[in-house]
């Protein structure tokens, strides 16, 4: 079982002319939905109100398959992300969001445990998801991304050093070359990802927009060409990245108590075919609108 630990909201689009609409997101919930999509069996650590929204986000993950973890805390209402449009199309954002899951406990043993975006680093949960990853660590392949929202984080110092002790204690980071700039405005890209290497991780990998990727291991560094042929929009496609990346790592069989030991013996022909495979999923997400992450027969062939 893959445990997806962090937020699930709905997206709101307000437009000019009054009409709205909404959609499940959040990147752990789009990650969870990605990995319920290639047939994985996937439990997502989030917390959802008994409202509107949070039924919503339940239909959603229902749909590929995700199985709603039902012990934590329960907010006052399901978060939200809104989006309001001017004459030109720009937007401004305004974030409705509280995450204090109370202590996460899955309900069975996982062989994968992911997390990142605004949870790792939002108070108080940010506890709760450091005590989980410490506990698991030890039994199950941790996988990090920590996908920086600056908007809502009220100490950047404090930020900057939960992400660090994440880093340390995964197997498998994912990072974009923006969240680096910002969380580590001094430093460039190759640094980071090599001090970041010596941390404690078997691979970083850096996603690089347009640019593809490049994965740093300690048996050296690799790029990986974008897969994207035709860009309707971007949204989702870091998150899709991601399940792609854990959907590659499920293939090749590297989870569970041995899964850290092996990935730190992994070559580079192991690295790039997951990096590969990663690739693919986001170019597949960048070619339809919304984050629309691939069914299993798209991103591994229907005989796969």
């Amino acid at each position: 079982m893959i445990l997806i630990t962090g937020e699930a909201l709905v997206d709101v689009v307000r437009r000019p002319d009054g009409t709205s609409s909404a959609h499940a997101g959040g990147s752990p919930a789009n990650v969870a939905v990605g990995l319920g999509r290639l047939g994985l069996p996937v439990q997502l650590a989030a917390t959802l109100a008994d409202d509107e929204h949070g039924h919503l986000i339940r239909r959603h993950l229902a749909s590929a398959g995700v199985e709603l973890l039902d012990t934590l805390a329960t907010p006052d209402r399901t978060a939200s992300a809104v989006a309001t449009l001017d004459g030109s199309g720009a937007a401004s954002y305004d974030f409705d969001i509280t995450w204090a899951p109370g202590r996460i406990v899955p309900t069975e043993p996982p062989q994968i445990v992911h997390t990142g975006s605004i949870a790792s680093v939002l108070e108080p949960g940010a506890d709760d998801v450091e005590d989980l990853v410490r506990r698991q660590a030890p039994t199950a392949v941790v996988t990090f991304d920590p996908n920086i929202r600056p908007s809502l984080v009220p100490d950047p110092a404090r930020a900057r050093q939960r992400v660090a002790t994440l880093v340390q204690l995964a197997d498998v980071v994912k990072v974009s070359d923006e969240d680096l700039a910002w969380l580590e405005p001094d430093l460039q890209v190759d640094d980071v990802a090599q001090r970041w290497l010596a941390a404690g991780p078997a691979a970083v990998v850096v996603t690089l927009g347009p640019q593809g990727s490049r994965t740093y291991t300690a048996s050296g560094s690799l790029a990986v060409p974008t897969a994207a042929e035709n860009v309707v929009d971007t949204v989702g496609a870091g998150d899709a990245f991601m399940s792609g990346l854990i959907g590659a790592l499920v293939q090749e069989d590297l989870t569970g108590p041995s899964g850290s030991a092996e990935l730190r013996a992994a070559d580079l022909a192991l690295w790039q075919r997951v990096s590969t495979v990663a690739a693919r999923s986001a170019g597949i997400v960048v070619g339809r609108a919304g984050s629309q992450p691939p069914w299993r027969e798209e991103l591994f062939g229907p005989d796969d």
